[in-house]
């Protein structure tokens, strides 16, 4: 049984080649020229005598000790399919403290004039850390064309599984058509894909804008929904899920964002983990993590703990181009939640007693993770790509990700009061005070005060309405050639760079960060990482976001600062009074916004 195809990079998915092999390791004293190329088009790698490929990397490594911690694997050969004459390296490396140990296990050399398969066994292997191999072609117009890692599995130990992906959108049709497109063509209509048959798919169409007749088919399921967020999305397709699964017979649900580049390979070898699971982790989810979809080599993160919203995103930052950051990866952790960008969990989770809270958006998939996930299996080349955080910036998610955070901590951390509270929230309106954006604080402080109402209220919200109130409050971006202000990209550059003295810092601290000092000019800073520094003494302020082209002006102004910074000492009071009795509200009338009684109701299905 193959357990993980060996993969090559694609146009339009990642080109990224160092996240699956690497060509000639050169050795000192070589002086000829030896060339070793990858083709697109055809997807092989072409070698001259000598040429080498290595495949410790992020996709094609096999990490042999969760396979056999986990699942009924027992022992793994290697399957190549090559042309011409090759020297075949196994190898297992492994990752202690910060050493990287690596044992050659076998080198046989193969040969073929024409496109053959060969299989060759790991042996002698510790069962900790990669399994990988390496090619050393021995004569010209050598040619790798694939292969796979496989293990004998008996018949009783491999389970029936499905899995139903679930996707919200909102207006993103792009995303959509190309990943149904992606699907169809690799799974959906491919009967030599293991996951053929068994996957169905659900789309909860927030926007109600995708073309319903072209895109739905007997595996595609779509429906035109109430835009109620991320929240009101994903719970859609898990209702239609459980409600219709005399029909569909899914085992497992995987939730994944609509703005993603998957690689289909991700889900085939999800599959394939959940088809041969332990008995003792049938009720593991299955992470993926998220890389950047602009430099796909880099993780933002595999896995977090909520900390009671200080969040602590794991292995943030690995360059998985690097063998020794790949391994690293592999390191289990302590992790509470995987985020819903891919997400895979038993459907006998989802009941009619344990839906998401109705949140809207920020802090669904945490707080679901929290109330379920007991165990978190993560492992290389389970991934997507998506737009990094750091591009985005949405003045109205204020509101959100303050009230969700206390709806969120009021189930899972008690410890949670008003000292974390009034400490958070001062420190943060301080701060948005500080960068001229009230409009900011009034979203953050409506927040607080609607939590504090309890959950009766939020039960009694319609929720697109309230959204396109929160929605009127913030601050948008408009197009540079609408804003009184132009933009001088020299000067935010110089703001990325800015740095700060000891000196600066005291003036700055002493002076409420010059606001009491005389203004003098403007600044030019990023929307979506924006410091403090950066709006010393300064009257106008542009806040740039360089990937979509767009801006807002925030102006400085005494009255208005101090004004808000009254509401803000208003409102420790507020909490004072009022945080505990919420708190409580939500832990036992809460429970009901999690029914599927209540559901039904607020998406009016």
């Amino acid at each position: 049984m193959e357990i993980q195809k060996i993969l090559f990079p694609q146009i339009g998915r990642c080109t990224e080649k160092e996240l699956y092999f690497r060509l000639d390791r050169s050795e000192q004293g070589l002086r000829e020229e030896v060339k070793t190329q990858y083709s697109y088009e055809h997807q092989i790698i072409e070698f001259d005598r000598r040429g080498k490929v290595w495949f410790d990397t992020y996709f094609n490594g096999l990490t042999i000790e969760k396979w056999l911690k986990y699942t009924a694997v027992k022992e793994v050969s290697l399957k190549v399919k090559i042309s011409g004459k090759f020297k075949v390296i196994l190898i297992n490396k492994e990752r202690i403290n910060t050493d990287i140990f690596e044992k050659t296990l076998c080198e046989q050399i193969i040969e073929s004039d024409v496109p053959g398969e060969f299989i060759l066994q790991y042996k002698d292997g510790s069962g900790k850390g990669m399994y990988t191999f390496g090619l050393e072609a021995l004569e010209d117009d050598s040619k790798y064309y694939g292969g796979a890692y496989i293990a004998d599995i008996d018949e009783k130990d491999i389970r029936n599984v499905k899995v139903g992906i679930g996707i919200c959108t909102f207006k993103r049709e792009a995303f959509i058509e190309k990943n149904i497109r992606i699907l169809n063509e690799t799974i959906l209509e491919n009967e030599q894909s293991p996951l053929f048959s068994h996957l169905e798919i659900f789309i909860a169409d927030n926007g109600k804008t995708l073309d319903v007749g072209r895109l739905q088919s007997d595996n595609i399921h779509i429906y035109p929904n109430r835009n109620l967020g991320g929240a009101g999305g994903f719970t859609r397709d898990m209702i239609e899920m459980i409600q219709n699964n005399d029909k569909y017979q899914v085992t497992h649900v995987l939730l994944m964002d609509d703005d993603v580049v998957i690689e289909p390979e991700a889900l085939v070898k999800t599959y394939i983990l959940l088809s041969l699971i332990k008995d003792e982790y049938t009720e593991a989810f299955i992470g993926g993590a998220m890389l950047r979809i602009d430099q796909q080599y880099q993780q933002v993160e595999s896995g977090a703990v909520w900390n009671g919203g200080n969040l602590n995103s794991l292995k943030r930052g690995l360059d998985l181009r690097l063998c020794d950051e790949c391994l690293y990866n592999e390191v289990e952790e302590y992790s509470e939640f995987n985020a819903w960008w891919y997400c895979c969990f038993p459907i006998e989770i989802v009941r009619d007693d344990n839906l998401p809270l109705p949140i809207f958006i920020r802090g669904d998939d945490l707080e679901y993770g929290l109330r379920n996930m007991k165990k978190l299996i993560l492992m290389n080349g389970i991934c997507v790509w998506h737009e990094p955080f750091d591009y985005k910036y949405s003045s109205f998610l204020e509101y959100y990700i303050m009230r969700n955070q206390l709806i969120d901590n009021s189930f899972h951390c008690q410890w949670y009061g008003k000292k974390q509270l009034n400490k958070t929230m001062f420190k943060h309106c301080v701060q948005e005070i500080m960068f001229y954006r009230y409009k900011n604080v009034d979203l953050y402080l409506q927040g607080i005060k609607d939590f504090l109402k309890g959950p009766k209220w939020l039960m009694e919200q319609d929720g697109e309405v309230l959204h396109k109130k929160i929605m009127s409050v913030g601050y948008k971006g408009q197009d540079l050639e609408e804003l009184p202000m132009g933009l001088n990209y020299p000067v935010y550059e110089k703001s990325l760079k800015k740095y700060n003295t000891i000196i600066t810092n005291i003036k700055r601290n002493l002076s409420f960060n010059g606001l009491f000092l005389p203004s003098k000019g403007e600044n030019v800073v990023s929307m979506s990482a924006a410091k403090t520094s950066q709006f010393y003494r300064k009257k106008r302020v542009m806040h740039y976001d360089a990937a979509g082209k767009k801006a807002f002006i925030t102006e400085r102004s005494l009255g208005k600062s101090m004004k808000y910074l009254a509401k803000t000492i208003a409102m420790l009071f507020v909490i004072s009074f009022k945080l505990t009795k919420a708190q409580q509200a939500y832990r036992e009338d809460g429970l009901e916004l999690r029914t599927l009684e209540f559901w039904k109701g607020y998406l009016e299905i």
